[in-house]
C-alpha cells in the first residue's frame, strides 16, 4: 500500500491542517490527528486520481511522521504509471504491446475503473515487470 506523508499544522480553532509537500494542491483539515491524516487520505487521492488522468507528473512517496494511505487499486495503477515512465513508454507503446484499443489501456488510468487483476497481469507483463501482492 503506497503511503504519502502528511505535514498537520495547529489550526487557530482546535482542528489540524493537513497538507501533502510531493502534491501542493492538496490542503484538508481534522479536528484530531487521526481525522486530519484520514482526511488527507482522500485529499490525496482526489489529486493522485487527477494527475493520473491527465497523465501528468506524479511524485513517488517519501517518508514522514504522518503518514496517509491510498486505496490499493489506486496505488497499482500509479505504479504501472512508474514502470511505464521508467522504460519511457507512452500509452500509445502500451497499447501497441498489449493490442488493446485505446479505451481498454485508458482505462487502466482511471482511478474510478474497477480494473482486473488480470488486465494488470498483463500491462505489467508487457512492461516485463510482475506484479506481486503481500499482507502484513
Amino acid at each position: 500500500m503506497l503511503m504519502y506523508r502528511v505535514e498537520l499544522t495547529p489550526d487557530d480553532n482546535d482542528t489540524y491542517l493537513v497538507t501533502c509537500p510531493e502534491l501542493p494542491e492538496v490542503t484538508s483539515f481534522g479536528e484530531s490527528v487521526e481525522d486530519a491524516v484520514a482526511n488527507g487520505s482522500g485529499a490525496i487521492e482526489e489529486a493522485l486520481a487527477a494527475r493520473l488522468t491527465a497523465f501528468g507528473e506524479i511524485p513517488h512517496p517519501v517518508e514522514g511522521q504522518h503518514m496517509a494511505a491510498v486505496s490499493s487499486l489506486l496505488g497499482i495503477k500509479l505504479q504501472l504509471l512508474w514502470a511505464m515512465r521508467e522504460k519511457g513508454w507512452s500509452r500509445a507503446d502500451l497499447m501497441r504491446a498489449l493490442g488493446w484499443p485505446r479505451n481498454q489501456v485508458d482505462r487502466l488510468f482511471k482511478a474510478d475503473h474497477a480494473t482486473r487483476l488480470d488486465q494488470f497481469d498483463a500491462a505489467f507483463g508487457a512492461l516485463a515487470r510482475r506484479l506481486k501482492t503481500m499482507v502484513a
